[in-house]
């Protein structure tokens, strides 16, 4: 009996070792999923570096089913053709801007507007919330893995701007809604990708540029401009969004899609942090310099937002046209800030 007992352990044995054999051969045959993904952003830039660590991420958490190669600075995509590049498979994930491709993402540009940001957090909770509430179809043909916003868009100028008046006759970049904003603030709009400003702005192209704080580090704009006009009344937002080509998508496990999804929801919170960080840091860089950053009084704040005010009319009316609840969406936008400060 005992020598029966043991036979019947040494098989058991056997047929386990044999089992682990096999899964490791298995394991060792499957082929891991190479993706790239395609930025503007300088591979210096802190958005970047967080994007590189979202890579790494999923690769630690699918256990190397995935892996993610960065291009940034605009080397596999430029800025306004990286979304139809995820699209068509030219990279398999970008990270964009809504509003580089002006009028394609029309319901959504309503994160764009100048409503008033006041920080970083603030317009990237409200640009998720708006896409749980409307599911937009304008992303159908990708899938977006998370959107975020940037700090509170301010006007940065080579000569100081104290009040609305003195926007007059001045150039200053912008791109896709920013370019009303400009125009309404009574300057003449020039609609550029950001990796090509710091160029524009030393060679006298433009006079300046709207963009939040963090510009003036990331891209070294503090280099070419010497003032900040702090008109949080009129500040905008610019929805970035992540996504995946959709087929791509498709082929992945669905264990490791809701790996993914979870680290998208984690990544939303590093990314409102880190932009309201570097936020800080571009501010306190711009002043190291001697450059000025200029605190408008409530009463010049009010005109500032007044004057920008058409931009929302015209976002509504355009939104009509198409059939699309624009009207909705901006005042589902103007009560969410009101009640998240």
């Amino acid at each position: 009996m005992k020598s029966k007992s043991k036979l019947s352990v040494l098989m058991c044995g056997c047929l386990a070792a044999c089992l682990f054999l096999a899964m490791t051969a298995a394991l060792g045959q499957a082929k891991t999923v190479e993706m790239t993904y395609a930025t503007f952003f300088p591979a210096t830039h802190a958005i970047t570096i967080l994007a590189i660590d979202w890579c790494k991420e999923i690769q630690k958490r699918t256990n190397g089913a995935v892996k993610i190669n960065m291009f940034p600075g605009a080397t596999l995509t430029p800025g306004d053709q990286c979304y139809d590049g995820v699209v068509k498979g030219i990279s398999d994930v970008g990270l964009t801007v809504v509003s580089y491709v002006k009028g394609r993402f029309l319901l959504s540009e309503v994160i764009d507007l100048p409503l008033g940001y006041r920080s970083a957090k603030q317009a990237t909770l409200l640009a998720n919330a708006y896409v749980e509430k409307f599911k937009p179809k304008e992303f159908d043909d990708v899938k977006i893995m998370y959107m975020m916003s940037h700090g509170p868009g301010l006007v940065n100028t080579k000569k100081p701007v104290t009040k609305l008046e003195e926007m007059k006759g001045l150039k200053i970049r912008g791109t896709g809604t920013t370019t009303k904003v400009v125009k309404a603030l009574g300057a003449t709009p020039v609609a550029m990708p950001m990796n090509e400003t710091y160029d524009a702005v030393s060679k006298g192209v433009v006079d300046g540029y709207v963009a939040p704080f963090e510009a003036l580090k990331g891209f070294k704009l503090a280099e070419v401009v010497t003032s900040t006009t702090a008109d949080y009344g009129a500040a905008y937002g610019l929805l970035f969004i992540v996504a995946m080509n959709k087929k791509k998508w498709e082929t992945l496990p669905r264990d490791v899609q809701e790996t993914i999804e979870k680290i998208n929801k984690e990544w939303i919170v590093k990314n409102y942090e880190v932009w309201d960080y570097i936020d800080k840091e571009g501010k306190e860089y711009t002043l190291s310099r001697g450059n000025k950053t200029i605190s408008l009084s409530p009463e010049e704040d009010a005109r500032w937002a007044a004057a920008v005010k058409p931009v929302l009319d015209d976002y509504v009316k355009a939104t009509k046209e198409k059939n699309l609840p624009g009207e909705e969406a901006l005042k589902f936008c103007q009560e969410w800030l009101k009640q998240n400060p």
